[in-house]
C-alpha cells in the first residue's frame, strides 16, 4: 500500500468512526466544516485566494508541506491542485484551537531546518526537506527531542488528508459515485416465506 492509499484509508476510517458515533442523522462537526468550505469555494476562488490566517511565508510552507504529504500521482493531482492549502487556511479561522499548534509547528520546522541546513524549510532542497520530515513522520522511530515536531506533523497530516479527500479531486480519487438510482421490486418472496407472511 502506498502513502496515498494509506492516508486515504486512515481519513475514511476517521470519517466513518464519526458517523458511527453520531449516527447518520447529522454529520460529524469536522465533516460539516469541510462541506461548508467546499460548498462555498469555487475553483476561481482558490486561484485568487488571499490568505485569511497565515502569513505569506507560512502559507508557502503549508503549500510545500501539503504537496509533500500528497504529491501528484498517476491517479490525480497533489494537495495544492485540490485546494488543500486554502482549506487549511480556512480551518484555522473556523477552528481557532488549531491556530497555535499549527503556527507553532510551522515555526518549529523552520527553526529545525535553520539549525540543520542554515535555511528555512521552504528554502531547503527536496532532499533536505525529506530528511527533516523523515525525523518526524514516523512517531515510533522519532527521537525524544523531535516529539514536538511529531505532534505537529501528525496533526498537519490529518488536516491535509481531510482537506484532500473531501475536495472534488479527492472524491474522484476515492471513486465515490454518489447516490445512484436502482430498481427495487420490494422484499424477495423468500424473505416473506421466512417471516411467515403471504
Amino acid at each position: 500500500m502506498n502513502r496515498r492509499e494509506l492516508l486515504k484509508t486512515l481519513s475514511l476510517g476517521t470519517l466513518a468512526a464519526g458517523f458511527a458515533m453520531t449516527g447518520c442523522e447529522s454529520l460529524p462537526k469536522e465533516a460539516a466544516e469541510q462541506h461548508k468550505f467546499w460548498k462555498h469555494v469555487t475553483d476561481e476562488d482558490l486561484k485568487k485566494w488571499d490568505t485569511q490566517f497565515f502569513t505569506d511565508h507560512e502559507f508557502e510552507t503549508v503549500r510545500q508541506l501539503a504537496n509533500m504529504i500528497i504529491p501528484v500521482d498517476e491517479r490525480s493531482g497533489n494537495a495544492e491542485d485540490a485546494g488543500v492549502p486554502q482549506f487549511i487556511d480556512f480551518m484555522m479561522l473556523d477552528r481557532p484551537d488549531n491556530q497555535t499548534p499549527t503556527r507553532g509547528g510551522l515555526r518549529w520546522l523552520d527553526v529545525q531546518c535553520q539549525k540543520r541546513f542554515n535555511r528555512k524549510f521552504i528554502d531547503c532542497s527536496e532532499d533536505q526537506k525529506k530528511e527533516m520530515l523523515d525525523e518526524i513522520a514516523y512517531p515510533d522511530e522519532a527521537k525524544p527531542e523531535m516529539q514536538a515536531g511529531v505532534k505537529f506533523f501528525n496533526r498537519f497530516r490529518d488536516l491535509v488528508a481531510s482537506g484532500f479527500w473531501s475536495s472534488k479531486i479527492g472524491i474522484e480519487d476515492i471513486g465515490y459515485m454518489g447516490n445512484q438510482p436502482f430498481d427495487w421490486d420490494g422484499c424477495p418472496e423468500e424473505a416473506h416465506e421466512h417471516l411467515g407472511r403471504d
